[in-house]
């Protein structure tokens, strides 16, 4: 996570995260630019993936994962963590492939998803959208330059995924100050990726090494939500159906550690990231494949999906 002046956020969150094409008007469309698609392409460092946007019922994965991709000389970059967020990569993200883009078509060959083609259109001076016609799906793109986009702004907005990014949580401080109450039996805490993104583990456990090895005593249902006039502050409920609901106050210490505050007993909790999850891939030296996840971690769409207007216009 890379911290940048707050001053972007405001101008950042009025044109990432508004539904500005819930109608697709053809009129806006520019097929025929006075520049090249990889002129286009490369116009701007970051490609935010704006998931409510997505006109069409298919999913195309690499771009469902991704908060960011990037064009440069012929390798796609993307942000698929928010672990590292605006770090990994000089904040490009991590190498996920190669592409060829020519007369307003994009083919993407994906280390894991393969080879994908799109009919590009330019909606605007910075969005463009990514029509794949084998799923009549349709993204849209929004582009930054590194230095002016607000990274915090995107990784507090989807701070539930980063709270998927590891195996499990460990609790590795309680401060003295407040209440004896039930939560401070649970030692481990897991936020589940897939399905509805609200299900969640813990565990009383102790000094468990391997996060695989972790007895996992209950399974629920957890929400985050916002506080109003503070982007770095979170709530956090636990369901605890034995024993009612646990709120708290979340906040971020680092990419690895969050802080619980517990309202009801005035106690602190501090949990460490056990197990970091990479989305995609790890590779070696010479660039070879070495591991891939299986987890089911997606972004999801907020917005209802609904028909795309685009069809296939390749003869």
């Amino acid at each position: 996570m890379k911290t940048l002046k707050l001053l972007f956020g405001f101008a950042l969150a009025a044109t990432l995260f508004t539904s500005c094409y819930t109608e697709v008007i053809v009129d806006d469309f520019h097929d025929n630019p006075n520049i090249s698609l990889n002129q286009l392409l490369g116009s701007y460092e970051l490609w935010y993936v704006d998931i409510n946007q997505t006109t069409g019922y298919g999913e195309t994965p690499f771009l469902q994962i991704a908060f960011t991709i990037s064009f440069r000389n012929g390798t796609v970059y993307a942000n698929n963590n928010l672990v590292g967020f605006g770090n990994q990569g000089n904040g490009y993200g991590i190498d996920v492939g190669y592409y060829d883009a020519y007369d307003m078509i994009l083919d993407i060959y994906h280390d894991i998803d393969g080879y994908n083609t799109f009919d590009v259109y330019q909606i605007d001076n910075n969005t463009i959208e990514l029509y794949n016609p084998f799923n009549d799906t349709s993204y849209f793109l929004h582009g930054y330059q590194r230095s002016t986009f607000d990274y915090d702004y995107v990784f507090y907005d989807n701070i539930h995924y980063f709270l998927q990014e590891y195996e499990a949580w460990e609790k590795t401080y309680t401060s003295q100050m407040g209440a004896i109450n039930e939560f401070d039996n649970e030692n481990y805490l897991q936020f589940l990726a897939g399905g509805n993104d609200s299900t969640f583990r813990s565990s009383q456990d102790t000094n468990i090494g391997n996060p695989d090895n972790i007895y996992w005593d209950y399974t629920g249902v957890y929400g985050v939500g916002d506080i109003s006039n503070n982007m770095y502050l979170k709530t956090l409920t636990l369901d605890y159906d034995f024993f009612d609901n646990e709120f708290f106050e979340l906040s971020v210490i680092n990419d690895q550690r969050i802080r619980l505050y517990h309202p009801s007993s005035g106690t602190t909790y501090e949990f460490t990231g056990r197990g970091y999850i990479q989305f995609l891939r790890e590779s070696n030296a010479k660039g070879e494949i070495t591991k891939k996840t299986t987890e089911p971690k997606v972004r999801k769409q907020k917005t209802d999906k609904k028909d795309n207007p685009r069809i296939n216009e390749r003869s």
